[in-house]
């Protein structure tokens, strides 16, 4: 263990205490892992543990808190709404307007919009409205992307070799019968989607995918291949759907569809969206959103007790506002490619077999070599050295999720002075890990 390694006593204390009363004592299963964090504080690019630790973070909740934790303007629109209509269950609000018109404004898909609380909410609805307007029950997926919790798309994301090609079903519950209408294709294998297509004539509603595999890192599309979705998913009278949970706002205020300039029918969003606090979308073309009972004369059920609350509209908004009138993307690109570039040179120097590898505020270190295309790549990442290098990265004060294949993220709130300190604990943990380089740095 380094010499600078953290003491977390009263961390230690918290955790068994929640666990007397938690399964495991986290309310997340992936916010399990070792060493076990209570984190008392956040502010800012920072998080403090009950002991007092301070780290640099990286995690970022998974990705929503693009503004920074604690944005002051976020957080005082939010208490602003506290006094107002905070949930009437009836009607609309004026909160809930502006919200949806923003996201009109943005989202190239958006013709309209409806609001959630979560990002699995709004993925459910849209293979079920997919569903209810094609009057087909199949849907494809991709290897290595997830959608939420529910039996339809819970299955084939982190899979061991074996499993690849396979139905990977990632829990116990699952209805067997639902998971059999799931056909799993290759990222970036167009023929691959091509050949499930022809196989199952006229029975697939939908294609969903994350533009970018982020849930295992940063999986880039390759030039044609969403090009090449928006085409098969016309020509088989299918919906295409866009995953922005994680890409919508983070990227860009209109989604990683405004960057590559494909449109789907139907898109999800969340995470970014509010700076952490809950609110969720699904939009889309409108001949498919007037299939939801919101409207009258609708077929398909949408409903939920906090759809559309003050405190996540509230967030939303000012969350949006921010992004319209601030250079934060700019920012987040400029740190981003920043932070790459220094890791791939640490690397590099070091000897490690490495491949670093994001887009915009996404970063993180496969190690292996490239190319990545598809999760099968990502089956020679050696594990064991992903979470040792992560594990002494915390205990330098610089969180990054230990958890296999997880990506980490950039805020605005993070600093030069952030990125500086990183390189070097990056530099200082590789150090251990392998003694000097195996060549000296460039002058």
């Amino acid at each position: 263990m380094p010499s600078n390694s953290k003491l977390r006593t009263e961390s230690h204390r918290l955790y068994e205490k929640a666990c007397e009363v938690m399964p495991g004592g986290v309310n997340s299963a992936h916010r399990n892992f070792v060493p076990h964090l209570v984190i008392r504080e956040t502010h800012g690019a920072t998080i403090v543990d009950a002991d007092g630790n301070e780290y640099i973070d990286y995690q970022a909740a998974f990705g929503p808190l693009i503004l920074g934790h604690n944005h002051p303007e976020v957080n005082r629109r939010v208490a602003e709404a506290l006094s107002g209509a905070l949930l009437p269950g009836a009607g609309t609000t004026e909160l809930e307007i502006a919200v949806a018109e923003k996201i009109h404004r943005h989202i190239p898909s958006a013709e309209k919009v409806l609001l959630c609380s979560t990002g699995s909410e709004a993925t459910y609805h849209a293979l079920r409205v997919s569903r209810a307007v094609t009057g087909r029950k199949r849907i494809i997926k991709f290897q290595g992307c997830y959608h939420g919790f529910h039996d339809s798309v819970l299955c084939n994301i982190i899979s061991p070799a074996d499993k690849v090609g396979k139905i990977d079903p990632g829990s116990a519950g699952i209805l067997p019968e639902t998971l059999d209408q799931t056909l799993v294709c290759r990222f970036n294998d167009l023929d691959d989607v091509e050949r499930a297509m022809q196989a199952h004539p006229g029975e697939v509603a939908a294609i969903i995918l994350e533009p970018i595999a982020h849930n295992i890192g940063c999986v880039l599309p390759k030039l044609g291949f969403l090009e090449g979705l928006r085409q098969i998913a016309t020509r088989h009278g299918c919906v295409l759907i866009f995953d922005e949970v994680i890409t919508g706002f983070r990227h860009h205020l209109g989604g990683y569809q405004a960057i590559c300039g494909v449109t789907p029918d139907l898109t999800t969003l969340g995470k970014a969206i509010a700076n952490g606090f809950p609110m969720a979308a699904i939009c889309g073309k409108a001949q498919l959103m007037d299939h939801f009972k919101t409207r009258s004369g609708g077929d398909t059920f949408f409903a939920g007790t906090f759809n559309g609350n003050a405190v996540g509209c509230a967030a939303a908004l000012a969350t949006m506002d921010i992004l319209e009138r601030e250079p934060v993307h700019q920012h987040l690109f400029r740190l981003g490619e920043r932070l790459r570039a220094g890791l791939q040179e640490i690397h590099q120097r070091f000897g490690v077999r490495a491949t670093v590898e994001g887009f915009g505020s996404v970063f993180l270190t496969y190690f292996m070599d490239g190319p990545i295309e598809s999760y099968t790549d990502l089956l020679r990442n050696d594990e064991a050295h992903f979470l040792e290098y992560r594990r002494g990265l915390l205990e330098r004060g610089i969180f990054k999720l230990p958890v296999n294949l997880k990506r980490s993220h950039i805020s605005y709130a993070h600093t030069d002075a952030h990125i500086d300190r990183t390189l070097e604990a990056c530099e200082d943990v590789l150090k251990q890990m392998h003694g000097a380089p195996v060549r000296a740095a460039k002058t």
